[in-house]
């Protein structure tokens, strides 16, 4: 950069050349900085992006790729302090493969001879015997029945009747519901493609299904579980507490959202164009649901007149992040304290406790508020855009998450104050982590009506699991069209 000349010695026309020179300069590194402020900006947001993983964020753990973090779990090892060793706890109950005492066949093997002295003991009377078991599979073969409707001529008017073939045999030739529920069985909660199951039912059962006859199979249990659907919605709706969440979901080679509702011992999955309120509305739950409502601050939830909780799986993961890639003490401390009235909590729970005490509620809530008190003079703060006149001023997202916790202290500590709420909503994100990995298995969902065959499918089978239920055993009776079984909601 050249030094000024001596102004003294300067022309009047000289003295204006140069203002207008030095003009153009602040003009030109004026827009430069700016450009820098922009790229920094950039830079940062590319950072943070770079810098999120499944363990600070959202990201599912597929995500991750070879870059993989170290598992770091916010839980605490169990050792002396808790009185509890690793491995199984007391009480719990083991599994040993031991020999049955009727067993469906026995094959006797004979001695025929002495191994010492080459005796023969054909003849000679066994006094015992050593036993082993071998636990296999019989042959499978399709077992073929064939229904033969009586026709009879009237003695009295000569009008020929004809035998009543039973509800559900409709057609010269078809497969019965066992074969159904095995193929819904294998696609909806197995999750094998169509082609990989075409294989199986021929290589295991010598039936050879095409696509076509598979896919009517589905449609016809879609058909039939349209009564459980609205059962399971209309007990969701009574429920105390809820677990509700969404996520993306490929249909058609276009983005819709998979929205799911459910309870320990309920699931109901919706899929929908849109992610918000409008597709909830279709969902048909939240708009009667009176109860408390577990989410992950998604807006469109706040819309309904009920009770909300939120999930603090999700503040741990934004709190680490904000204290590794902003150094947030407070972050960290309001971290341990969410963590620390967790463990509270839950050894409360085991000692059969109906709540914690008044004391110590007022303990981890003075703490949570004087945490947050204490990080204001922390938060990063955004450089104001000039240019901008409307709207309101962007804030950092380390802000918006501190903001979110002082707004929000009684949803975030419900589970504080009353033991029937959730710390975390991991059982929705349980329930959705199935259909992300159908949708891993085979890409996409092809059609709108393959997309709602399988919620509805996988929904009934998550419904069983939850209950106990063996899941082949209430497909055959679904595709029969009886024994839906259902609990009621406490």
């Amino acid at each position: 950069m050249q030094p000024l000349p001596d102004l003294k010695s300067l022309s009047h026309t000289e003295k204006d050349e140069l203002i207008i020179l030095l003009s153009q300069q602040v003009e030109f590194l004026q827009v430069q900085c700016a450009r820098i402020a922009g790229l920094e900006k950039e830079i940062e947001a590319l950072k943070n992006k770079l810098a999120k993983n499944s363990r600070n964020s959202s990201k599912p753990p597929s995500s991750d790729g070879y870059g993989k973090p170290k598992p770091k779990s916010q839980r605490k090892k169990s050792g002396r302090k808790s009185g509890r060793k690793s491995g199984g706890q007391p009480g719990h109950k083991g599994s040993t493969f031991k020999q049955v005492e009727h067993p469906h066949h026995v094959q006797e093997h004979a001695v025929t001879q002495c191994n010492h002295c080459h005796a023969d003991l054909s003849e000679q009377a066994s006094t015992q015997h050593e036993a082993r078991q071998v636990f296999d599979l019989p042959e499978i073969n399709v077992c073929v029945t064939e229904h033969r409707a009586q026709i009879k001529t009237c003695p009295h008017c000569a009008a020929r009747v004809k035998a009543e073939f039973p509800a559900q045999v409709t057609q010269p030739v078809q497969y019965g519901n066992r074969v159904h529920a095995t193929a819904a069985y294998l696609s909806q909660y197995q999750l094998l493609p169509y082609q990989r199951l075409q294989e199986l039912f021929h290589d295991l059962f010598q039936i050879k299904l095409s696509q076509g006859t598979l896919n009517n199979i589905l449609s016809r249990g879609h058909q039939k579980l349209e009564t459980f659907d609205e059962t399971v919605k209309t007990l969701l709706r009574s429920s105390n507490v809820v677990h509700f969440d969404e996520s993306s979901i490929r249909l058609e080679k276009s983005l819709n959202w998979l929205h799911v509702a459910s309870t320990s011992q309920l699931t109901c999955y919706h899929i929908d164009p849109k992610r918000g309120q409008a597709a909830m509305d279709v969902m048909a739950i939240l708009p009667d649901y009176q109860g408390y409502a577990v989410h992950d601050h998604w807006a469109s939830y706040y819309s309904y007149n009920c009770q909300h909780v939120l999930c603090n799986a999700h503040h741990l993961r934004e709190l680490t992040f904000a204290h590794e890639q902003h150094q947030q003490q407070w972050a960290a401390k309001l971290s341990q304290c969410l963590l620390d009235a967790k463990r509270e909590v839950d050894d409360a729970k085991v000692a059969n406790a109906p709540s914690l005490t008044v004391s110590r509620i007022t303990y981890f809530d003075r703490r949570y508020s004087r945490l947050l008190r204490a990080g204001r003079d922390e938060l990063p703060v955004l450089s104001v855009d000039k240019n901008k006149k409307r709207g309101r001023t962007k804030q950092h997202k380390v802000k918006n998450l501190h903001d979110r916790l002082v707004n929000h202290k009684k949803e975030v500590l419900a589970f504080l104050y009353d033991f029937s709420l959730p710390f975390d909503n991991n059982l929705a994100e349980r329930d959705v982590r199935m259909v992300k990995v159908k949708q891993k298995v085979s890409g996409c969902f092809r059609s709108n009506q393959g997309a709602q065959t399988f919620c509805r499918i996988r929904g009934y089978i998550s419904t069983l699991k939850k209950q106990g239920h063996n899941v082949f055993n209430a497909l055959s009776d679904a595709f029969d069209g009886t024994a839906l079984i259902f609990c009621e909601e406490k």
